[in-house]
């Protein structure tokens, strides 16, 4: 993990307090130098950082960047263990989240690996239609061991992860979502979420190998970038700029109720 990575799970951790430089230097085994150049990294990537003196640095409250680092820092302790952030895989962009979960499970990735990407290329939803995924939204996938299932029927587990996100909506931003039929989630009759579970069998037995959830949500999305087919029908959760809770923190609520 690099000196800004460390730097920034530290802030994460400790959000609502000033950790003096001193202190940082300590508890990571880094140079007063580094931690400056690391608060300089972080800030040149868009991260607010108060810095006050004889008091130290924090994180600002307006902070809505995704990170492990920052997921991790709401993740229950039923949830966690010591390689979770190693799990976590953050971009900027990518063609597909399930696209590379798929992949990742293939070559072994564990239960609970999560993938999210601000945008997508190519997202998809079921039946191979489009899903357009522009920024403003939370696109994440997470791959799932079949021996920490309940059932393996591809709609009792879509069933199971829309029930996770309406819930985790609903504690978070105070809004009841519900599913219609199976693997959308409507707010005041827009959509506002999507669902995509995959699944990877043994060719031979037959035997389900990993599952891969796919969840597409319109977080604070600027709706007026949509098709000009799809704006009457899509909705999001918050007004561009106007979301009470961040994007990490609704990424990791969704975490805790379907990673057991």
């Amino acid at each position: 993990m690099s000196s800004k990575d460390k730097v920034l799970e530290l802030l994460e951790n400790n959000k609502t307090e000033y950790i003096s430089g001193e202190a940082i230097a300590s508890q990571l085994g880094l140079s007063r130098n580094a931690i400056w150049k690391a608060i300089n990294e972080l800030r040149k990537a868009g991260y607010k950082i108060e810095a006050v003196s004889n008091k130290g640095y924090m994180l600002g409250e307006d902070n809505d960047i995704i990170s492990a680092q920052g997921i991790a820092s709401y993740i229950t302790s039923g949830s966690q263990d010591n390689g979770l952030i190693d799990k976590f895989h953050i971009y900027d962009t990518v063609d597909s989240t399930n696209k590379l979960a798929k992949e990742m499970a293939i070559a072994g990735a564990e239960h609970g690996t999560l993938i999210v990407a601000n945008t997508q290329g190519t997202g998809r939803g079921r039946k191979d239609h489009s899903f357009y995924s522009p920024k403003g939204g939370i696109y994440m996938s997470i791959i799932l061991s079949p021996e920490k299932l309940d059932s393996l029927k591809p709609d009792d587990i879509t069933l199971q992860v829309g029930s996770a996100v309406c819930q985790s909506i609903e504690q978070l931003c105070k809004v009841k979502p519900a599913i219609k039929p199976i693997n959308d989630l409507f707010v005041d009759g827009k959509k506002i979420c999507g669902i995509l579970t995959e699944a990877g069998t043994e060719f031979d037995s037959g035997l389900v190998q990993w599952i891969v959830v796919g969840i597409g949500i319109n977080f604070d999305s600027d709706l007026s970038a949509f098709p000009k087919e799809l704006q009457d029908i899509v909705g999001s959760l918050f007004k561009p700029g106007q979301a009470s809770v961040s994007k990490n923190q609704l990424i990791a609520e969704i975490y805790n109720r379907i990673v057991k």
